[in-house]
């Protein structure tokens, strides 16, 4: 199986959006930037459908390009005018070659669910490990109308107890891809640590 991040080197402000190739070719959110679905284009002729983590503008910005572009399903949480399929928590999506559960996890955003396969995540912007704010284990803004931090706190440990401890990769909504590393951090040490900086209830940007 193939993650390609078809946003990445975008001049605009965007989240990463991951194209997963495999059995069943499937985009996980969509971004901000302009020709992404040329980008998807490079890499298979048949997109089957595009997964929301949820429905902030910075993912969901170019959806309707790549809808336009593709004959492709659409699943989100929230509704939405084009979506075809509703994901609720629990629920299973085959992405690529794997099977990923659902796990609805709010705070960031009320319709935010991640994605839990056997060895990945696809965390939106729930847990990051490197955004600027923190380097190591960060988590999504909880300042906005509709946000809030103890929903968030409490994502963090529901997607703690429901993630294998088999998964070794994660891929969040911005900054880098974290793989464990056999002599140092894994995907639980950096979910951990963000919990452990969410729960302090301190600003996450003080400047701000």
């Amino acid at each position: 199986m193939e993650i390609v991040t078809v946003t990445d080197g975008a001049e605009q402000f965007t989240c990463n959006a991951y194209l997963v190739l495999g059995e069943r070719n499937v985009l996980v959110d969509a971004g901000t930037m302009p020709g992404v679905e040329d980008v998807v284009a490079e890499h298979t002729d048949a997109l089957d459908a595009v997964v929301l983590t949820h429905q902030h503008t910075d993912h969901v910005g170019e959806l309707d390009a790549v809808l336009d572009a593709f004959d492709a399903d659409l699943y989100a949480y929230a509704d939405h005018p084009r979506r075809t399929g509703e994901l609720e928590d629990g629920d299973e999506l085959r992405m690529g070659d794997e099977t990923f559960e659902v796990v609805y996890t709010p705070g960031h955003a009320s319709d935010h669910v991640s994605l839990v396969g056997e060895t990945r995540v696809f965390s939106g912007d729930v847990v990051v490990h490197d955004d600027g704010a923190f380097d190591d284990g960060s988590f999504g803004r909880t300042d906005m109308p509709g946000q809030s931090r103890e929903r968030l706190v409490e994502s963090l440990r529901t997607l703690l107890r429901r993630m294998p401890d088999t998964v070794a990769e994660l891929y969040a909504g911005h900054g880098d891809v974290f793989r464990s590393d056999p002599d140092g951090d894994s995907v639980r040490d950096v979910i951990e640590r963000a919990l452990s900086r969410a729960e302090r209830r301190e600003p996450k940007y003080p400047d701000d």
